[in-house]
């Protein structure tokens, strides 16, 4: 039920602050260094359906993000830096897909995505498009549009149900999904055509993630997995 700040540099590892937030669900936190200098966490409380947006310097509370209607526990969440101030992606267990305005406390958007809990979500800020996946074998993209509305665009069928995370490369040419089936799987983001399914893992795949190095000939893709290995891929990775 704690957020840890860790200290990495010149070899520490060192807990240097920490967060009581009360959450015992599924939801990851989600980080956000604002144009001003600060940076802003966004984590599950123990309101199961609840978001608080703090500051992480002093861990002010910067607002309290509840959906009106019972849309079931946080799953999953983004938050990015719009020309308008912080925005929220939240998914919930009904399947729903929330858009919040984080300065103005309100949702802009709400879009019914799934049947099944938004167990992993991501937004390519660049293109306005979002991504999200549940326990089924369906995989939905998204569209904000102008008004930041929320609009189902494209969606592709797996193999195998159960998606544990989700995420878009910082070019936005790839998306790699991590699998309950134990496969790691990779996508071309524009049409969502298949384009690898990468085995390796005994156990299901909790999580994936892209490094964000400066050459396109260094990026690499990590996978982390049940069965206690993390792999390191090295794929699609030319210019």
């Amino acid at each position: 039920m704690r957020v840890c700040v860790w200290d990495l540099s010149e070899g520490r590892s060192a807990v240097t602050d920490s967060l009581h937030t009360g959450s015992v669900g599924f939801c990851q936190c989600s980080l956000l260094e604002s144009r001003l200098g600060s940076t802003l966490l966004a984590h599950p409380t123990q309101h199961m359906e609840e978001v608080s947006v703090v500051e992480m310097s002093s861990w002010t509370q910067v607002c309290s993000l509840k959906p009106d209607s019972n849309l079931g526990m946080l799953m999953s969440m983004k938050m990015w830096q719009a020309d308008s101030g912080p925005v929220l992606c939240a998914g919930y267990e009904d399947g729903s897909v929330v858009l919040w305005d984080v300065s103005h406390r309100r949702p802009f958007s709400l879009l019914k995505v799934h049947p099944e809990p938004v167990m992993s979500l991501d937004v390519d800020v660049c293109r306005q498009k979002g991504i999200s996946g549940s326990s089924e074998n369906i995989l939905q993209s998204w569209r904000l549009d102008n008004q930041q509305s929320l609009q189902m665009h494209d969606s592709i069928q797996m193999t195998n149900p159960g998606v544990s995370q989700l995420r878009i490369r910082a070019d936005g040419k790839i998306l790699a999904s991590a699998g309950w089936d134990n496969n790691i799987r990779v996508f071309g983001w524009k049409k969502l055509k298949p384009l690898a399914v990468l085995q390796h893992h005994t156990d299901m795949v909790n999580s994936v993630a892209f490094s964000d190095h400066q050459d396109p000939t260094q990026r690499l893709l990590a996978a982390g997995s049940k069965d206690q290995r993390i792999s390191v891929w090295s794929i699609y990775s030319e210019s």
